[in-house]
């Protein structure tokens, strides 16, 4: 009798709502315009949009064969939180016996506009047995002139489309299985770290831990950063650098930082650079040597852009990430003019006026509620949260820089002891989101939940890379040091340990 009740227990803790039902679910503010099964198969292309083409390519290379994911239950939404906002999202749930309990939302890059997330995030976590979700944002065109008179949909891509995309994804998780998600996460890199930030910002109760990678968290600034560096250089001529001439910087710097020739360099921080010896002498110029103005330039690229103060208003590359030659445009700085345009609400803002001083502090009173800066963390914290920031030395993109600085304006503003809950990881030589000649990837996912579900605060993650090669990643500020002797790429040759 009692195994009889058991089971009638579990029959009905086990009892799923079907998937095309879903569609008639009343959610606030949104409707839920597809739920169907889908069996197992190939993951979306990214966005949703087509592959590039090899068969008109002169010696067209196959195909590799389509990465399959598991069946599940495919429900697309839209959400309308205000009056002017169109917020796409979609939501990955397992079946009842592959489900492993828990939700992981998954962020965008560049300006989103579609849930670039279907492609890898989303397919990784319904691997892992996560219900997964993530959205476009708001829009659904690239560049930022869909904002320009569309404050609404400002906001949803700073900020709103995350959260709603997080209620309305536990709601129906709670309908499909008749309980919520016993752990929820969130994972995102580029735009999907700022995305990440935000929500331990605004929403500290959305999710239970967080990885937040590559940060784009100061995405007005880093913007506005590239608008100066580039209408800088048009008018400022005299700045611009060869190719042979970035190469005498790119040559400087790996001679003298990469001792171990690796071809990538373990930890920038460890090294300094005269870049003086590359100046030009007396009344020298050409290829072979830098000009005062040329210097300025070098300057900017590692020490970043900074107003007519001094003030630092995006960070500079980390030693090791090759310069390119920089060569002026004469014209509008490309989509990233688009925040200025946005800020005045004019598509005509002309770019030949453009002044950082002013402008940048129009920005920030505009639109600074974009970028996720807030170091204000505690309400995170006390609700137990765990966050988990990564960033590649490599990286080109978003200068790495900017991911220790907001770590360090978290300790400066909640104290200098703050690793039971956040800690902050640097990939040696790994670019964007992955990639490059070093690390390029690592177990984020298991570690936070061995974090947050164990208690498991991570003191070491294994990074692994191109050719074999292993390697710790160490909590900021401890850095991986060779101790000395055997292969270089063998993780077992390697200790974390405190700055020197």
């Amino acid at each position: 009798m009692i195994a009889s009740i058991a089971l009638m227990f579990l029959s009905a803790a086990a009892a799923t709502t079907p998937c095309e039902s879903l569609t008639g679910l009343k959610l606030d503010k949104a409707t839920i315009t597809s739920a169907e099964m889908v069996p197992e198969g190939p993951a979306p292309a990214r966005g949703g949009g087509r592959g590039r083409g090899t068969a008109n390519a002169p010696n067209p290379t196959p195909p590799p064969p389509p990465v399959m994911i598991p069946a599940r239950c495919r429900v697309q939404l839209v959400l309308k939180p205000s009056f002017d906002s169109l917020i796409n999202m979609e939501l990955w749930l397992p079946p009842a016996d592959k489900w492993n309990g828990k939700f992981m939302g998954v962020g965008n890059g560049g300006f989103a506009g579609s849930i670039q997330g279907l492609a890898s995030e989303m397919p990784q976590a319904l691997r892992l047995g996560y219900a997964t979700a993530g959205t476009d944002t708001g829009h659904q065109e690239q560049g930022g002139a869909w904002a320009i008179g569309h404050p609404e949909k400002m906001i949803d891509f700073g900020y709103r489309a995350t959260h709603e995309m997080t209620i309305k994804a536990k709601d129906i998780v709670r309908s499909f299985y008749d309980r919520r998600p016993e752990y929820s996460y969130f994972k995102g890199c580029s735009t999907g770290g700022r995305m990440a930030l935000m929500e331990a910002q605004r929403y500290p109760d959305d999710y239970d831990g967080i990885i937040a990678g590559s940060l784009a968290n100061r995405h007005i600034h880093m913007w506005t950063a590239g608008v100066e560096r580039s209408i800088n250089l048009s008018r400022h001529p005299e700045q611009a650098i060869s190719a042979e001439q970035a190469a005498l910087v790119n040559n400087l710097v790996m001679n003298t930082c990469d001792t171990l020739k690796e071809g990538f360099l373990n930890n920038p921080r460890a090294c300094t650079v005269n870049f003086s010896s590359l100046k030009c002498q007396a009344s020298a110029s050409g290829d072979s040597c830098l000009t005062d103005a040329q210097m300025k330039t070098v300057e900017t690229f590692y020490g970043g852009v900074k107003n007519s103060k001094g003030e630092l208003i995006f960070s500079g590359q980390a030693l090791g990430n090759p310069i390119g030659a920089q060569r002026p445009t004469n014209q509008a700085p490309g989509g990233v003019y688009d925040l200025v345009r946005i800020a005045y609400n004019d598509p005509n803002v002309d770019w030949q006026k453009f002044d950082l001083d002013r402008d940048m502090k129009f920005l920030d009173e505009k639109i600074g509620y974009v970028d996720a800066v807030n170091p204000d963390l505690s309400k995170f914290k006390s609700s137990g949260g765990k966050l988990l920031i990564t960033h590649g030395w490599g990286d080109t993109g978003i200068t790495p820089e900017t991911s220790i600085w907001y770590y360090e304006q978290v300790l400066s503003k909640m104290g200098k002891n703050q690793s039971d809950w956040m800690r902050l990881f640097m990939a040696p030589g790994m670019g964007h989101c992955g990639g490059g000649p070093g690390v390029n990837s690592f177990d984020s996912i298991g570690t936070l939940e061995k974090w947050v579900e164990k208690g498991v605060a991570p003191d070491t993650m294994l990074g692994t890379g191109a050719n074999g090669l292993t390697r710790p990643l160490c909590p900021y500020p401890q850095v991986a040091e060779y101790k000395g002797s055997g292969d270089l790429k063998d993780a077992s040759n390697w200790a974390c340990k405190a700055p020197r």
